[in-house]
């Protein structure tokens, strides 16, 4: 019947409405599980086939799955009870927030339930039985208030009123309180008689508005009482006592006591503390109700409370009890039992390390919640810290810096605080004072390194980081931020900026160009690091940036020269026997060390088998005797490669002419005419006056570097002199003179070089195949510069060289003479 009652009204019920995705069913509370609140599928326009789909489902704030979906109907149905009551307390509207979501596209509809009450709780007493105790001698028209049924439904099935049984004493009065609470009570109508009748039955009925509505019951009891017409009369209206507050519990503080002018029960008298008594004094004291003995329960304590005012009843044991009153006033006495406390008046300020002395850091406090001598403090501080108290007003304090102050040693000084007070025995306790010290810029920034050394190869591309700089500044805040700049400067009448970049914020120094080692061997870069301080400081460092070199130059032929013609055109006579040379190709490389070595090979000859090529030092010679069958016109490439990873290369084409009327130029000279004799003649003066000046300019460079070495050995440096065995070997600092030890000298070098500074060379060429010998002093210039300076050379290179090293401090001079 009632499953019947329940799908009718929610038929009758189920509302909805859908207003910018918003729906809200109407339904009642206590549905059964599986039933359908409404179709939620067709409410949200879905089809029944998307319900799937696209994965509708609903979620709720508070977690709870009281609703679920058909998802082969579509239908909103109920998976757990409802219980409004629950659910919503006494709340007027209950609405139970869900939230529908379908995805592809993703939507949320808000879905709201609203939970109707239905009258399934009846009105209920939480006392079915009540006993109300009435003397005799009540007057009509007392009014005795009654216990107040509870309701937990609301609306119209909540509690509406109550009835009371027929009698004929009593009247039922409803009163509706504030808060809406209707509270029953019974009004005396007609004067009591215990001798005709001692007790009286009521049976009290609260009723809700439900259909049918709910009713509760509540038994009310009625006895009559005997007159008990005198009350007890204490000995003292008030009893005075003093307690020390370290009594001991459980003993006894004072005692009172009443009589009563009655007899029998109406004059055994039981003692109580009255019932204003506060929560405080009941757990500290305690009474006995015979013997009026007052104890104290609890440790007493005068700082919480020095002295207790409360009232005792007395009360005989008539029908109704009488009463009587009087006050109990105790006074604790106090004792040193309270530590004096420490009170920090403000919070201790941050103090400047730079601040002078007797600066206020703080003001501090003492307080004792002893009385008397127990209560005086005294505040010191333990040692080891720059501060001191001064006292000012008493109990109050200063505290004020002693000496100056250091951040960098201690950023936070602990300081702790004793307070002793004048107690017998004294007590003392100590809290911990934090002061921080506030940073002044006194700190310049110290980088991590005194100098730095970078390696980077040429031609390495611009943007890339060559090095990261890092200086500390042990300040703190903006006076230990750290930017960084590099100090301008000129580097090949360039700005400094044209070549490195640094980052101000961390240190790291980028490239702004290819780096070309053949023009630059070390970059010397100053940087310095300024903290944000006001005013601010900074420090140096030098960062050395020293270029690796790298194979980037392929060997530049310098003999037989290009600027004849790209062949060149060498003769020799038919005659000519095995080991007979026939020209000398000679090439230079820019780049230095193992790229720089250089070394030569017979690429592709018309007769490989006549000719061949020194490896190391280009010369051209017959491999055997030129016979009449070979051709007179012989065409040689010739390789030149140096010994870079990877190896770079460049080639030479020479042109032999082999002629039968031609002889060497040395024999021709004998034949010649007096004019050509006198010719050679000065050729020959030339060469020796060649000699004479680089054997001069030797020694006077010897000379130099003597002075400069015996100057150096009060400065550290030290000078050597060595041999070297061959003459591809150049050291990084070295002067290096080479002579031919095989004839007369055709070819001068003297190199001097550094890794530190430029190379220059001064270069003097003869050209023995030529019609004149000349001689050329060259001015100074860079190695690549040979090739457009010598036109023709045929000279051998010596096989061993002297050379003469000197190690400095200081850059060395690196001259060249070829």
């Amino acid at each position: 019947m009632r499953k019947r009652w329940l799908a009718g009204l929610l038929h009758a019920l189920v509302v909805w409405s859908l207003t910018e995705a918003q729906i809200r069913y109407t339904i009642p509370e206590e549905l059964s599980e599986g039933t359908v609140v409404g179709n939620i599928a067709k409410d949200l326009d879905l089809k029944l086939s998307e319900v799937s789909e696209r994965n509708l489902r609903l979620a709720s704030e508070s977690g709870e799955r009281y609703f679920g979906v058909d998802s082969a109907k579509g239908e909103l149905v109920v998976r757990a009870r409802l219980d409004r009551e629950t659910l919503c307390g006494q709340s007027a509207t209950c609405l139970l927030p869900l939230e529908a979501i379908v995805e592809n596209p993703l939507q949320l509809y808000r879905v709201e339930i609203e939970i109707q009450d239905i009258n399934d709780n009846s009105p209920a007493f939480q006392n079915n039985a009540k006993v109300l105790n009435i003397a005799e001698s009540t007057a009509p028209g007392a009014r005795f208030r009654l216990e107040a049924a509870q309701d937990p439904d609301v609306g119209s099935n909540s509690l509406r009123t109550y009835t009371l049984s027929k009698n004929e004493h009593f009247a039922l009065d409803i009163i509706t309180e504030k808060d809406g609470t209707k509270v029953p009570q019974l009004i005396l109508e007609k004067s009591l008689d215990r001798e005709k009748q001692p007790t009286l039955s009521l049976l009290l009925i609260a009723l809700d508005g439900g259909k049918p509505a709910g009713t509760g019951t509540a038994e009310i009891s009625v006895h009559i009482l005997d007159i008990n017409d005198n009350s007890p009369v204490f000995e003292k209206a008030q009893y005075d006592a003093q307690i020390p507050e370290n009594i001991a519990t459980g003993a006894v503080v004072v005692s009172v006591k009443a009589l009563d002018k009655d007899e029998g029960a109406n004059s055994e008298v039981l003692y109580s503390f009255a019932p204003h008594t506060t929560d405080l004094i009941n757990s500290i004291f305690s009474i006995d109700s015979l013997t009026g003995d007052i104890k104290v329960n609890s440790k007493l304590d005068y700082e919480t409370g020095s002295s207790f005012k409360f009232d005792v009843i007395a009360a005989d044991k008539g029908v109704p009890p009488m009463e009587g009153l009087c006050s109990v006033h105790l006074e604790v006495l106090d004792i040193n039992d309270n530590a004096p406390e420490i009170v920090l008046k403000s919070s201790p300020s941050p103090v400047r390390e730079d601040a002078p002395v007797g600066t206020v850091v703080a003001l501090i406090s003492a307080r004792d919640l002893d009385t008397g001598e127990n209560g005086k403090v005294r505040l010191t501080l333990l040692p080891g810290v720059p501060f001191t108290l001064k006292p000012s007003i008493p109990n109050h304090y200063t505290l004020t810096t002693e000496r100056t102050l250091d951040r960098e040693a201690h950023s936070v000084y602990a300081v702790v605080v004793v307070a002793s007070d004048s107690g017998s025995p004294p007590l003392s306790s100590q809290q911990e004072v934090l002061v921080s010290v506030v940073d002044v810029n006194d700190n310049p920034p110290v980088f991590t390194q005194p100098f730095y050394t970078v390696y980077v190869k040429e031609n390495s591309a611009a943007g890339s980081i060559l090095c990261s700089v890092s200086a500390l500044d042990p300040d703190q805040g903006q006076n230990a931020k750290v930017l960084y700049s590099v100090l301008e400067s000129r580097v090949l009448d360039s700005p400094l900026s044209s070549y490195v970049y640094i980052n101000s914020e961390n240190g790291s120094i980028f490239s702004m160009s290819s780096f070309d080692y053949e023009k630059m061997k070390v970059l010397k870069v100053q940087v310095q690091a300024r903290d944000q301080g006001s005013p601010s400081l900074s420090s140096n460092t030098m960062v050395h940036v020293f270029i690796v070199d790298q194979n980037d130059n392929a060997p530049a032929v310098i003999y037989p020269s290009a600027a004849l013609g790209s062949v060149s055109h060498q003769r020799m006579p038919r005659s000519a026997k095995a080991g007979h040379l026939v020209t000398k190709v000679t090439a230079v490389d820019a780049d230095s060390g193992h790229n720089a070595w250089i070394s030569y090979r017979l690429a592709e000859a018309t007769d490989a088998s006549l000719f061949g090529v020194s490896f190391h030092t280009g010369e051209v010679r017959t491999k055997r005797s030129v016979s009449e069958q070979d051709d007179s016109s012989q065409r040689l490439l010739i390789e030149i490669r140096d010994n870079g990873e990877p190896a770079q290369s460049s080639t030479v084409t020479v042109e032999v002419l082999i002629e039968d009327g031609f002889h060497e130029p040395v024999s021709e000279s004998r034949q010649k005419s007096p004019e050509l004799n006198k010719r050679s003649g000065r050729i020959t003066l030339y060469l020796i006056v060649a000699l004479a000046s680089v054997s001069s300019l030797c020694l006077m460079t010897f000379f130099i570097l003597l002075v400069k070495c015996a100057r150096g050995s009060r400065g550290g440096s030290s000078c050597c002199i060595r041999r070297s065995d061959s003459g591809y070997k150049t050291p990084n600092r070295n002067l290096q003179i080479q002579l031919n030890t095989d004839g007369p000298i055709k070819y001068v070098e003297v190199l001097g070089g550094d890794v530190m500074s430029q190379s220059q060379s001064f270069g003097s060429y003869l050209s023995p195949m030529s019609e004149f010998s000349d001689f050329t002093l060259v001015k100074p210039s860079s190695t690549t510069d040979f090739t457009d300076t010598l036109n023709v050379l045929d000279a051998s290179l010596p096989d061993s060289t002297w050379t003469f090293e000197c190690q400095q401090v200081r850059e060395s001079q690196h001259l060249d003479f070829v």
